[in-house]
């Protein structure tokens, strides 16, 4: 008679990772690695990621797990459920990062100067936006310089201003359809 090892179960690894989070408990992370490392890689390149690629998002699945073991709730998810979740979107973002072109791929300048007739227009309609925002209320002026050519995200302009956030997007709303209407 073959008598099998029992798989661990999910408090067990709950466990582990508890103790990861808490003391930093390095032979707790070692066994988490054995168990899950691969299984993830496994689980990567099942999903057509390449060998590297897998290897890569793996070590950093791992290392997130160690960093982040303080994040974990039992009561959402299983230890697996959490490791592998966090390997499918670490799989996303470095496909995305791969998909973007190098920036010696991208064409730079215009490839011909363009037509004055263009030129005029968007001067035209520069004058007019620029009007148009003149025309604003102070506090929707305000707003929109902060979110459009400060870069500021709404919650980041309420932090600064002590506006309610659905104040801000009110605001900028407004503004942004009497500009809309300016325009056309």
């Amino acid at each position: 008679m073959i008598v099998t090892a029992k798989e661990p179960s999910p408090a067990y690894w709950a466990a582990k990772v508890a103790a990861i989070a808490q003391n930093q408990d390095q032979d707790a992370f070692a066994e988490v690695f054995r168990q899950f490392a691969p299984r993830v890689k496994a689980f990567l390149i099942k999903s057509g990621a390449d060998p590297s690629l897998a290897e890569d998002c793996m070590q950093d699945v791992m290392a997130t797990l160690w960093r982040k073991a303080h994040m974990f709730d039992p009561t959402r998810a299983s230890v697996a459920t959490w490791i592998f979740t966090i390997a499918r979107n670490r799989k996303i973002d470095l496909l995305r990062r791969s998909a973007r072109p190098d920036p010696e791929e991208l064409p730079w300048g215009p490839d011909q100067p363009p037509d004055q007739a263009d030129v005029i227009a968007f001067q035209q309609d520069s004058a007019r936006l620029a009007k148009a925002l003149q025309d604003l209320p102070d506090k929707q002026r305000t707003l929109i310089r902060r979110a459009y050519f400060g870069d500021l995200s709404h919650a980041e302009i309420s932090l600064e201003t002590g506006l309610p956030l659905g104040t801000i997007k009110s605001r900028i709303r407004l503004a942004l359809e009497r500009l809309r209407h300016a325009m056309n």
